[in-house]
């Protein structure tokens, strides 16, 4: 989304159309208990089918992320106060080493990879989410708090279950939604246990085209959508 001709691209993706490897688009979680968007990453497309789209999150990228209105880092707030105190958005960059993310058409869930400098590899991070939505520039999920990490030994463990039960007690996850979340854990973990795709497809071995661009971030990243089926 770095020119008026990637956007011009965008903009002919309809259902049924995908994503060529080199486009870019956003990745977009939509604010629980809200109406807009406190999450938006431009991300390029490596492949886009219909068994998966994966898409690589450079490193320096520019993101927005939620802060609370002073400013303090959501992570940095007691756990008690993190999901009541008023929020805003601030516009930062991924300071990290880069971010692979995988998603199924209809699965709850995300697998990202993760690399220490040097391209060592780190682990798995199945973030739980609701099914990605796409539109015509990207995609749209929201944020289901509970995650898992997968690490090379294929040991897994459960990640943020104190945010998930926080979640819960501040209204924002209602106990039929949260046992819909634990159902995916749980399917998720079966297929962790298994080591079905895409933890035996070998993505750990991937590497980032070195003429990819590090994609801007559009001034109306926030904008409403009309979604497509997937």
């Amino acid at each position: 989304m770095a020119d008026d001709g990637a956007v011009r691209r965008e903009a002919g993706v309809g259902a049924g159309a995908r994503w060529a490897p080199g486009s870019r688009i956003l990745w977009r979680y939509r604010e629980n208990g809200g109406t807009g968007f406190h999450i938006a990453r431009p991300v390029t497309v490596v492949r886009d089918d219909a068994e998966l789209l994966a898409v690589w999150m450079a490193p320096g990228t520019e993101c927005v992320k939620p802060v609370l209105a002073d400013g303090t880092p959501v992570h940095r707030e007691p756990l008690a106060s993190r999901y009541t105190k008023p929020r805003t958005v601030l516009r930062d960059r991924w300071w990290g080493t880069g971010v692979l993310k995988l998603a199924r058409p209809g699965e709850p869930w995300s697998t990202w990879l993760f690399w220490d400098p040097g391209w060592q590899f780190r682990d798995w991070y199945v973030n739980l989410e609701e099914p990605l939505a796409r539109w015509a520039g990207g995609v749209d999920s929201e944020d289901h708090f509970l995650d898992i990490s997968v690490h090379p030994d294929r040991s897994w463990h459960w990640r943020d279950e104190d945010e998930f039960a926080q979640a819960q007690r501040d209204g924002l996850m209602a106990p039929a939604q949260a046992e819909r979340v634990r159902a995916a854990g749980r399917a998720a973990v079966e297929v962790i246990t298994a080591w079905g795709p895409p933890f035996s497809e070998g993505w750990q071995d991937w590497r980032p085209d070195p003429a990819w661009p590090v994609p801007s971030l559009p001034e109306d990243w926030d904008r409403t959508t009309a979604h497509v089926s997937s």
